[in-house]
């Protein structure tokens, strides 16, 4: 076997991917080697081929060379293996082209978050999801580390999330309300244990949904669905915090408000108002207050002032304030502290797998809670990677995500960590501070672990009033931009999108989380499927002055075309299914009584009966377009024969034009007896200017196949 001449090494292109997968080898690599005897620079070439199996990375796996395998030896790959594996493992790719000019941009970007973001997870833990705060700073020890090595999108800051925990929160709370989760151990060990087996189900719903490609599902949830939910968690959680803010707590817990709606605790809060711990309000609005100033500040300077995203103003107010209640001894003045922040196992990062048969009665009641959690995590993550991705020149999949985000979420259940996904906001700030690769994320798993390790006893005077205006400020966050959404939905008249955003926010605040987001899910999965029922059918007429040229009717304002007289022309854009074939009778009879499908059944007849009363009525000839058609299925074939059989039984002669003749739909056509109805295959014509000709009588042919005329 022949191989390169000597010292002919590959070609490096200018792609880093390209350099790191390229490689010297000489051995025949089967699907990447030329086709001729002719050697290429840069390209190993064999002059022997085991025709027709094709040698790949050693081993014969495909028949024929694909297109991928053409181009990827144009480019000058040599080890597919390789390529194929930094895909769907991209630390393979990043890594090996590293440039250590971005480690100090990284480094700085992972101690920014972590500075910003431990705090939070401290709230996060603490305030909603009902569980000892070292819960949250596990989640952003693992699942940012794990994510860094799988996720596609390289400036993704991966953690917990509001809303995910506050569901989290509320799924622990409602179980041991109505019966205890597990019977050993006290209320934190067996939140702790709850908290892991709904992460790790999380996870797995995410990991499953990757495996089989429901990617695409990020496009099934609407925008006014999702804002209005995100809007209601917003108010949900300001509220929530605003009873802890007040000192509240106790005497709402003792009233039983605590497990009720949220607009059961508005009005209770309003009544309660004046019983208000003074000291803890005002250490709460104080820290609110500076964060949110910081916010603004940041917001209009960053354009002109970078270093100002440096600015750690909520750890400077969690250092100030735990400082300041040591030394003025607050705690012993009602301000409730956080006191030890201890693992509820008694060890640090303590595996415990959740998938167990002592689980299986948790796993089975908190299925849906896990569900809801991996699907707004879901979304969130795409839009912040997609986005994200538009300026990197990222290779962005929705099904990669969902393995990488799954993954995390798993690995992290073993370790009873809050659900972590990927956050825009979070993203932004680390891309912001000098994040370029997933070492920023992996930076701050490491801060995350040194904190967890050797700073807890430090967090023991931090108040929680502090938290839970830190938490508040998320639930700002989440509500400033609804009032754009909705202003523009008004400008376009967009009714139906702020009826369903409006009715999701009002389910979500009265009842429940579950029954906001069901209610939504509900209403867009509606909508889904009667945009795909719906048949795309529309009524051509002829260009005036013209006798092969034809247009949708509701494409051109209706003086543009002319009717033909006693035809109906009906042009089919998509393949007849089962979905889309359950209203194709009535939509024809519309079509055939007013012209168009959207003309209100309670119009008297618009189209000209015809001429001399023939049993057709109105229609002597139906010509349909069917070059759309490019699937059938069973059903799609049988309503479609009982439409055709019903005209000719009315005497209306049936034409059908340009039939394609691929992918098995003539097939089904012959097989399903609509050429024998209609009157054999002379009823099968190349163009609508054909059919009509020849249902007229007149002599001549067409040209068979020709697309002309038909727009």
């Amino acid at each position: 076997m022949s191989t390169t001449p000597s010292g002919s090494r590959p070609s490096r292109g200018a792609n880093p991917l390209t350099r790191l997968l390229t490689g010297d080898g000489t051995s025949d690599h089967g699907t990447f080697t030329s086709s001729d005897d002719e050697t290429r620079p840069g390209t190993p070439v064999a002059s022997v081929h085991l025709a027709p199996e094709v040698r790949m990375g050693g081993g014969i796996l495909l028949k024929r060379k694909t297109t991928t395998a053409r181009m990827a030896e144009e480019a000058g790959v040599t080890r597919p293996w390789l390529m194929y594996a930094s895909y769907y493992i991209p630390s393979i790719g990043w890594l090996g082209t590293y440039q250590w000019s971005y480690l100090l941009g990284d480094v700085v970007a992972g101690i920014t978050m972590a500075s910003f973001y431990i705090p939070m997870a401290l709230s996060l833990s603490a305030n909603l999801a009902h569980l000892p705060p070292i819960h949250g700073l596990y989640s952003f020890a693992i699942q940012p580390l794990v994510y860094g090595l799988l996720g596609s999108c390289p400036t993704m800051s991966v953690g917990p999330e509001a809303a995910g925990s506050l569901l989290l929160g509320t799924a622990i709370t409602a179980l041991n309300q109505h019966h205890p989760a597990f019977d050993d151990g006290d209320e934190a060990f067996n939140n702790a244990r709850l908290a892991g087996v709904i992460t790790g189900m999380t996870g797995a719903f995410a990991f499953i949904a990757g495996i089989v490609r429901l990617g695409f599902l990020d496009s099934v949830l609407s925008r006014p669905l999702l804002r209005g939910f995100i809007s209601a968690v917003g108010f949900v959680i300001f509220v929530d915090q605003l009873i802890a803010e007040t000192g509240l707590t106790t005497p709402a817990k003792e009233a039983g408000v605590l497990h009720a709606s949220t607009l059961q605790k508005a009005l209770w809060l309003l009544q309660n108002f004046r019983s208000t711990h003074v000291l803890t309000f005002s250490v709460a609005a104080v820290s609110f207050g500076i964060i949110m100033i910081g916010r603004f500040f940041k917001k209009r300077l960053e354009k002109r002032a970078p270093y100002i995203a440096f600015l750690p103003d909520r750890f400077a107010v969690v250092v100030l304030s735990a400082i300041l209640t040591y030394n003025l001894g607050w705690d012993q003045k009602g301000l409730q502290v956080l006191g030890n922040v201890e693992a509820p196992s008694g060890s640090l990062f303590r595996f415990n797998f959740p998938f167990q048969l002592a689980h299986l009665t948790n796993l089975k009641e908190t299925m849906s809670t896990a569900f809801l959690i991996s699907v707004l995590g879901f979304f969130e993550s795409v839009v912040a990677a997609k986005s994200l991705g538009t300026t990197l020149d990222a290779n962005i999949s929705s099904n990669r995500e969902l393995i990488a985000l799954g993954t995390a979420n798993m690995i992290g259940g073993c370790f009873q960590s809050l659900p972590a996904f990927g956050g825009y906001g979070r993203s932004k700030v680390n891309k912001a501070t000098g994040g370029r690769t997933p070492i920023s994320s992996m930076v701050l798993s490491i801060c995350t672990i040194i904190c967890t390790t050797t700073l807890l006893p430090y967090f023991y005077y931090l108040p929680r009033a502090v938290l839970s205006a830190m938490i508040s400020v998320v639930a700002v966050s989440l509500l400033e931009e609804a009032p754009e959404d909705i202003a523009f939905f008004f400008r376009i008249s967009a009714y139906a999108d702020l009826a369903t955003m409006l009715l999701v926010f009002a389910t979500t605040v009265i009842w429940s989380l579950e029954t906001g987001i069901a209610i939504g899910v509900g209403i867009s999965l509606i909508q889904v499927i009667r945009n795909s029922t719906r048949a795309r059918i529309q009524i051509l007429g002829r260009v005036p002055g013209t006798q092969n040229m034809f247009k949708a009717a509701e494409e051109v304002p209706a003086e543009e075309l002319e009717d033909v007289e006693g035809c109906l022309i009906v042009k089919m854009t998509e393949g007849l299914t089962f979905a889309n074939t359950g209203e194709l009778k009535n939509r024809l009879r519309r079509l055939e009584r007013y012209g168009d499908a959207r003309a209100h059944p309670s119009l008297p007849r618009l189209r000209a009966r015809a001429q001399g009363g023939g049993r057709g009525g109105s229609t002597r000839t139906v010509i349909f377009d069917v070059k759309g058609v490019r699937r059938m299925d069973g059903s799609g074939t049988q309503v479609l024969r009982e439409i055709v059989g019903g005209y000719v039984q009315k005497g209306v002669a049936v034409w059908f034009s340009r039939c394609p003749r691929e992918g098995g739909v003539w097939e089904m056509f012959v097989e399903s007896g609509i050429v024998a109805v209609v009157g054999g295959r002379s009823h099968f014509v190349g163009s609508v200017e054909e059919a009509l000709r020849l249902s007229s009588g007149s002599s001549g042919v067409g040209v068979s196949g020709s697309d002309e005329g038909v727009v």
